[in-house]
Order: C-alpha cells, then sequence, then structure tokens
C-alpha cells in the first residue's frame, strides 16, 4: 500500500474517540456512559474503553461522586486556544488592555459557550487593591454582567434553556427576577441602556461589573467587554467614566469587526 493510501485510510480508533468527544460535546452537559454510548452509537462497554483513554489525555474526566463523564482540561485548553487564535479575540485583547490603561480597572473578554459566556482573557490594573479573573470561568446568565448582555442581544435557544434553568433553580438571583417576564423587562432595559451593570455580584459579594456587547460584521453578538471592581471603589453609575469607557471600547471594537448598525452597540 502506497504512503498516499495510507494516509487518506486515517486511525480508525482516533476517529472512534473523536465520535465520543463529539457525542459529549453535543450533549452540552455531564452525561452517564449509557447515554454517551447511545449518542455515539456503540456498546457501552465499548465506549467506556474509549472513555479510559480519553480520560488518560486529559480530555475527559469523571466525577466520583456522580459517575458522570465530562470534558476535560485538555479539552477546554483546546479550546481556548483555538478561540485564542481568532481575530476577533486579539484585536480584543489590545482592547481590553487599552481600556484597562483607561480606568485603572480589571477588564475582562467574554464569549459565548453553549452554557454561557466564558471568560477568555482578563488585564490587571496598576493598583493595590484588585479583582481577580480567572480565565476560563464559565458565568451565570442573570447574575452576571456579561450574561445579562448576551443574553439582551442573542436570544437563542441555548439563552432561552439557560434562563429557565436559573429561574427554576433560583440560585444568586437578585431578588427582582422571580418570572420569565420580569426578565424579559430587565434585558429590555439593558438594550435600552447600551449595556449591564451588577452591584454586589451575586457570586462574589462585594463585586461589581459593568459589560457592554461587541458586534461583528454580521451585526451580530459576537463578544461582551467588562470591567470589574470592588464595592465602594468602583463607580457604575450612569454616565460614569467606567461605564463611558466600556461603552466606548466595545463599541469602537465593534466598528473594527465590521460592525455597521442594526444593534445598538453603546
Amino acid at each position: 500500500m502506497s504512503d498516499d493510501m495510507d494516509g487518506k485510510h486515517g486511525v480508525q480508533s482516533l476517529e472512534i474517540g473523536m465520535g465520543i468527544l463529539r457525542a459529549m460535546v453535543n450533549g452540552q452537559r455531564s452525561m452517564m456512559l449509557k447515554d454517551i454510548a447511545a449518542a455515539a452509537e456503540m456498546p457501552p462497554s465499548k465506549a467506556h474503553r474509549y472513555l479510559v483513554s480519553l480520560i488518560r489525555a486529559g480530555l475527559v474526566e469523571q466525577d466520583p461522586l456522580t459517575s458522570r463523564y465530562d470534558l476535560g482540561p485538555f479539552a477546554l485548553n483546546i479550546g481556548l486556544v483555538a478561540i485564542d487564535r481568532l481575530d476577533r479575540v486579539r484585536l480584543g485583547l489590545t482592547a481590553i488592555a487599552q481600556l484597562r490603561d483607561e480606568i485603572n480597572e480589571t477588564t475582562a473578554l467574554a464569549v459565548w459557550s453553549d452554557n454561557g459566556p466564558v471568560i477568555v482573557r482578563w488585564e490587571r490594573p496598576r493598583r493595590p487593591i484588585t479583582v481577580n479573573v480567572v480565565t476560563g470561568t464559565a458565568l451565570e446568565i442573570l447574575s452576571s454582567a456579561s450574561g445579562r448582555v448576551f443574553a439582551a442581544w442573542l436570544q437563542n435557544d441555548a439563552v432561552n434553556r439557560l434562563i429557565g434553568k436559573e429561574l427554576k433553580s433560583g440560585a444568586h438571583l437578585p431578588p427582582n427576577l422571580k418570572t420569565r417576564a420580569d426578565v424579559d423587562a430587565m434585558l429590555a432595559q439593558v438594550r435600552a441602556d447600551g449595556y449591564s451593570a451588577i452591584s454586589d455580584y451575586y457570586l462574589v459579594n462585594g463585586v461589581e461589573a459593568v459589560a457592554a456587547p461587541v458586534f461583528n460584521f454580521r451585526n451580530e453578538i459576537t463578544m461582551a467587554m467588562l470591567a470589574v471592581g470592588v464595592k465602594g471603589m468602583f463607580d457604575i453609575s450612569p454616565g460614569s467614566a467606567v461605564v463611558e469607557g466600556v461603552k466606548r471600547a466595545a463599541a469602537d471594537l465593534s466598528l473594527r469587526l465590521g460592525y455597521t448598525g442594526g444593534h445598538s452597540a453603546g
């Protein structure tokens, strides 16, 4: 057999393993072995053997308490590297660094995933007391400024699913968000304002955040730019330097990405 023919055949076991990973990604949640096997169309015993190897490679991890499988740390690293290589994120990195220099606060960039916004990069300000943001952090959609921004402008099935899940749970929700009507009114206000600001961030006490949408050449939201600070040292009132700085930086980045209108970019 020639090298060309051998190359065309590929490695079947690798393709099967990728099929299992694809099934887990499409599942959009941690999964039991039987569910993974069914989605990958193979017997559970066969799926288990591949999962053992995927765990060793860091692509999959298993929760010892629930026995459920989910994507592992190396899979997350692959995703973050792929995101980092996109032009939109490279431009965004420069934008949040410039914004950090302008307002001297922690700034960050979030992109959308099927499980909500994910922080892909952040910039630390030059001041003694700051808020550190962990790269790869997934944010809730109703209790984070960037989550509200994505929910306000994205409005797809994944957003509706997450909103319903968080309303049902009730965890980390502010007292004024009890029903879907409450959420819709809040998101309408975010669209009218062109940004979202949250005081007493509901996952971390004493933290405030401001986020604004970044749109692409399709006039669709593609990222959220945010500033995060310590309550009492961070002015998130309308028209403040922080709010206007985030809105202006997001609008400028939107223009660089080819935004031509259709949504308010702040």
